[in-house]
């Protein structure tokens, strides 16, 4: 072969990989419109990895479209860790898909310029029987428009093994720093690790997701009225209280409460499922898969990461779906959002092990009961604190926290990032009304 043309070859396979790159970017370009015979094709976005999500997704999708043969929806399953930076890029070539994933909260109000706002298609009745609407809403506010519908009632949520437990000796699960540190003493006396940490189960990122363990930290610092004070920066990150919570939490790892490889694991579920570990935090997406892996033998706990008996739930409808504003067909997208609140597709979030989040249906998998049992035990109910602080915060928390719990960093350095990029933001950004 020549090297002219082994360099024609080269050009020819970088060019496929250029398209490739870019089909899988712009999926709603190459997916989306009428394919003959009036059939309508749209492309839908998430990144929900292969956890429950994206099953509930995928049958959704299934049962739709068997309900309606003149729509197709082409799933497309998109990488968790930039996930947001390829819908900008789309959004900026007018590629973007006509459904996509979103989290609720700032995440909506942050891209609500690329959202359709469907004040239009959804009644004030439709809007009462959706349990989290004013978070998926313009202003957080459902009179103004529903910018999200959400999929479903969302949990962060330790989980542990209760055959680990009772080897160990570990009699009830425990309720703050003091117990856990306590439990962990007991697990490792056996060679049990006591938390296991690694790259999300949800796809996220490849390393641990920290704002699971920092909603619960919260929880034990503020009541929920009191978190807005982290938007506005009445409540800096870098107050005592939340530096030596966070310190607390970053010392796991050195008091034998994780296992050593926390930022580079991998398959941390798999590890929790096969008896590796004691507890994981995680949330009620993995209910499904848990039960079938582990039976009577797991169940759900409230991370304990808090000086006091923790008090609170973090409970919330995270995410959903939402019509971008640049779809040709607005009305065949609206058309599965509303699909989403019939009892058909109720009854296949919950089939998925997820929680249903219309009113009026429950949730099929006895985890998820559980969780729900929190609530109604009297648990305050938390929103999941990256979805009602700023995403720049969330982004640089990610990584800096992460580098604290390696022990890369301390704690109050972290701390010290998240308030420089806070106080970096625009007035309007940081305001009393949230944006």
């Amino acid at each position: 072969m020549s090297s002219n043309k082994g360099g024609t070859v080269r050009r020819i396979i970088s060019g496929c990989a250029a398209l490739a790159a870019f089909a899988a970017l712009s999926g709603a370009a190459f997916g989306a419109g009428s394919s003959g015979h009036g059939v309508v094709t749209l492309t839908l976005w998430h990144n929900y990895g292969t956890g429950g999500n994206a099953v509930a997704t995928k049958n959704l999708v299934a049962a739709f479209e068997k309900q309606n043969p003149n729509i197709k929806i082409n799933v497309v399953s998109q990488p968790g860790g930039n996930y947001f930076q390829l819908l900008q890029a789309a959004w900026i070539a007018h590629t973007a898909p006509d459904i996509s994933v979103q989290w609720t909260g700032l995440f909506d109000t942050k891209y609500e310029s690329q959202l359709l706002n469907l004040k239009n298609y959804f009644t004030a009745s439709d809007l009462s029987k959706i349990n989290g609407a004013k978070w998926a809403s313009a202003n957080f506010n459902p009179a103004q428009g529903l910018l999200v519908m959400p999929l479903e009632n969302q949990f962060y949520i330790g989980f542990y093994n209760k055959a680990l437990f009772k080897k160990a000796g570990i009699a009830s699960v425990p309720t703050d720093w003091s117990q856990l540190f306590a439990a962990c003493s007991k697990l490792k006396a056996k060679g049990i690790t006591p938390i296991v940490y690694g790259a999300d189960p949800q796809a996220i990122g490849p390393n641990p997701y920290p704002f699971y363990d920092l909603s619960y930290i919260a929880a034990g610092l503020w009541s929920p009225s009191q978190l807005k004070g982290l938007y506005t920066g009445q409540t800096p990150w870098t107050a005592p209280a939340v530096v030596k919570q966070i310190s607390m939490w970053a010392s796991m790892p050195k008091k034998g409460c994780t296992n050593s490889d926390v930022l580079t694991k991998t398959n941390i579920l798999g590890a929790f499922m096969q008896g590796q570990a004691a507890m994981i935090i995680d949330g009620n997406w993995d209910t499904a898969t848990l039960q079938k892996a582990m039976g009577s033998n797991v169940a759900p706990f409230l991370p304990p990461f808090t000086s006091s008996p923790q008090h609170g739930v973090v409970q919330y409808s995270g995410d959903g779906f939402a019509v971008s504003k640049q779809s040709s067909h607005q009305k065949e997208a609206v058309q599965f959002l509303k699909f989403l609140m019939t009892p058909t597709a109720q009854h296949i979030i919950a089939a998925a092990g997820l929680i249903p989040d219309i009113a009026g249906f429950k949730a099929t998998n006895p985890l998820a009961n559980e969780m729900l049992a929190f609530a109604k035990s009297g648990k305050v109910a938390y929103p999941m604190i990256d979805n009602v602080i700023q995403g720049d915060v969330v982004t640089t928390g990610t990584k800096q926290l992460d580098a604290a719990l390696g022990g890369d960093i301390s704690a109050a350095a972290a701390l010290k990032s998240m308030k420089q990029t806070h106080d970096s933001l625009p007035a309007n950004q940081r305001g009393s009304t949230y944006h």
